[in-house]
């Protein structure tokens, strides 16, 4: 099965011009004929069998551009999904501009917290997959969707996801729910997730960024790992279908490739201490199954076979 990509665009709705337009990208199984339309356009049509495909939307970390996540799209592609990426250079805080996974600050505040989405992009790009035209459309199976996030991309997805009905399970790398202090929690608060699917929370042994933001929890350093927190503490128990997965010798950036030194925090980092292209390789396997049992009804069997890998140091279940 061959993989191919096209480009497509959608505004946010309620930011400001010319900060208002997320660029997408979307990977999908092809099928080629050697027609003249492919030789001129370099556009495949998608390859019928596999439809209607489910869909796997990534939201990048703060300031990681989309093709630092193309290599795990494209891998989800050729297991049968359309795989989604997208950049929005949006308000990041502050009043900086960047790469953001989009951040509704009020959203995540004391009085309004749980009442609705703290992202304005993860809707505005399920209404452009509905909307777009080209190879993929009629083939996508937008009632059966899966988020995966990294980072800042991570929260907003587990601060949102049971708002989009469409969403059957979450995945989430290097990623927590614990909240800022300057929007009004009190310190170390932990938010509990909007979720009611089965979550993947996957983490590095080595992240380094996560303890570089310490302050913004009211700590000066961070007391217990805020990822098992918020898999002890803010996850609904799904009968063992939530799962948190531990790589071993992993970074933040374990699931970027390549990592991009000019920009984001990589430079809070630590040193990973396995080959990256091992973690990626058995993240890829991770949830590619995980997504299989909850978008295709796939046997639990080949989530327990990847979750066999070396290079994963820890599993635990809820």
């Amino acid at each position: 099965m061959g993989v191919r990509s096209i480009w497509w665009a959608t505004t946010i709705p309620g930011a400001e011009k010319p900060f208002d337009t997320a660029h997408i990208r979307v990977y999908y199984p092809a099928k080629p004929t050697g027609s003249d339309a492919e030789r001129l356009s370099g556009v495949f049509p998608a390859d019928p069998d596999g439809a209607p495909y489910p869909v796997a939307v990534i939201v990048s970390g703060v300031n990681v551009g989309q093709e630092a996540y193309r290599w795990l799209a494209a891998e989800l592609a050729s297991r049968g999904y359309v795989a989604v990426t997208y950049d929005w250079v949006g308000e990041l805080f502050g009043g900086l501009r960047g790469i953001t996974p989009g951040v509704e600050l009020a959203a995540a505040r004391p009085d309004a917290y749980g009442t609705r989405a703290t992202t304005p992009s993860v809707p505005a790009i399920l209404t452009a997959l509905a909307e777009m035209t080209g190879p993929v459309a009629g083939l996508l199976d937008l009632g059966n969707v899966g988020l995966i996030g990294h980072s800042a991309g991570g929260t907003v997805i587990l601060q949102s996801a049971r708002f989009f009905p469409s969403v059957k399970a979450v995945a989430a790398y290097g990623t927590h729910t614990m909240v800022a202090t300057m929007l009004g929690w009190p310190a170390g608060t932990v938010l509990p997730a909007q979720v009611d699917c089965p979550v993947l929370l996957m983490n590095g042994e080595n992240d380094g960024v996560i303890n570089g933001s310490a302050d913004r929890y009211g700590e000066s350093s961070i007391k217990r790992d805020p990822i098992s927190r918020t898999f002890d503490e803010a996850l609904p128990d799904a009968g063992g279908d939530t799962v948190q997965v531990t790589f071993a010798g992993a970074n933040h950036f374990g699931i970027v490739h390549p990592v991009d030194e000019t920009a984001a925090r990589a430079f809070l980092d630590l040193p990973h201490s396995t080959d990256p292209a091992a973690t990626r390789a058995a993240l890829a396997d991770v949830t590619a199954a995980f997504l299989d049992i909850h978008l295709r009804g796939a046997s639990r069997d080949a989530l327990d076979k990847a979750l066999q890998s070396p290079d994963i140091a820890g599993i635990r279940r809820r």
